[in-house]
């Protein structure tokens, strides 16, 4: 009798440790977005967008601390200058007006433009050589469109130079850099044209020329942008590179609803200032190398409005950008 009543006891405190080291433990878990405790203000691990090859390769998972000096609306007024567009380029070019009566696809369903502040090396001739490629695509009915088929792969061979990369919080230069702006102006178009995103990445970090939220990058042979063609009829995609400035335009035979972005900024992560020693620099002078921008974890989402007034809400998902680092350089 006395040897089974130590033996309850001894199973009694297996279940008391059992249930203090849980409750001790759950102060360190991490909730999901979807929870209602957001203001945790612990050092969160946020998800990184990683793929491999094209403009967004793999690194290490960064530790952030969350800065809640940060601005909420997070969109630099340089980017007001990308968005939809009524008039395009190319409206009295023959070789597009053949292509819209070859396939009946007469309607602009919605245009987009992206414009390249301050591009890098390689990264205009790229998004221009990519344009011309993309130019003339058309997406059958039901049929499922993708950026890597289309334009891809993103090499020399195929005439690609060495552009603008993110390595992680690191900005380096691969082949094809500079091409997740197509995906990115593709995004824009595909979502205001009421068309399916079958497959869509966002940036490690945040990029310059669209709000956070609405890029989305590639990686051939991991990460892809896709969007199905809903409608009944053809689309025609048409684009085209002026200078800094990307044009792409989706065409059918319908027209689509009047669709609006909103972005909740759900937390925000200020980005850090790194000095290098410039010794050609006089001492005390400064010279902005990368002007970096904030990290943020945000929730999309995009309001439809229908010709007959009948209005939905359609969810677009989180996206989680680490901050890109400020640059800049010293004199000794």
């Amino acid at each position: 009798m006395k040897r089974k009543i130590l033996f309850y006891i001894f199973i009694l405190s297996l279940i008391f440790s059992s249930i203090l080291f849980l409750s001790i433990n759950n102060k360190y878990i991490r909730h999901d977005n979807s929870s209602p405790d957001l203001q945790d203000s612990q050092p969160e691990t946020i998800p990184k967008n990683i793929v491999y090859g094209g403009d967004d390769l793999p690194s290490e998972i960064i530790t952030l601390t969350e800065d809640s000096s940060v601005q909420t609306d997070l969109r630099d007024e340089d980017l007001r200058i990308s968005g939809p567009v009524n008039e395009v380029p190319w409206e009295d070019d023959m070789d597009f007006l053949n292509t819209l009566d070859q396939n009946g696809t007469h309607t602009l369903l919605a245009a987009f433009r992206t414009v390249l502040k301050d591009p890098l090396p390689g990264e205009e001739f790229n998004v221009h050589l990519a344009a011309r490629l993309l130019k003339g695509t058309i997406v059958k009915p039901l049929e499922i469109f993708s950026q890597n088929i289309a334009i891809g792969p993103y090499i020399q061979s195929r005439g690609y130079r060495k552009g603008p990369t993110y390595i992680g919080s690191n900005l380096t230069t691969t082949y094809g850099g500079g091409v997740c702006k197509i995906s990115s102006t593709l995004y824009n178009v595909a979502v205001l044209s009421n068309l399916q995103v079958i497959e869509r990445h966002a940036h490690s970090m945040p990029v310059p020329y669209v709000p956070y939220g609405q890029d989305a990058t590639v990686a051939y042979g991991a990460k892809d942008f896709k969007f199905k063609n809903t409608s009944e009829s053809p689309i025609l995609i048409w684009a085209l590179g002026v200078e800094n400035t990307l044009y792409i335009a989706l065409y059918g035979n319908y027209t689509p609803p009047k669709i609006e972005w909103e972005h909740e900024i759900i937390r925000t992560y200020k980005a850090p200032v790194i000095y290098k020693i410039n010794n050609e620099l006089p001492s005390g002078e400064e010279k902005i190398i990368l002007e970096g921008m904030d990290g943020a974890v945000v929730r999309s989402w995009i309001n439809i409005q229908e010709e007959n007034g009948a209005a939905t809400v359609k969810q677009m998902g989180t996206s989680y950008y680490t901050p890109m680092s400020h640059i800049i350089e010293k004199g000794k």
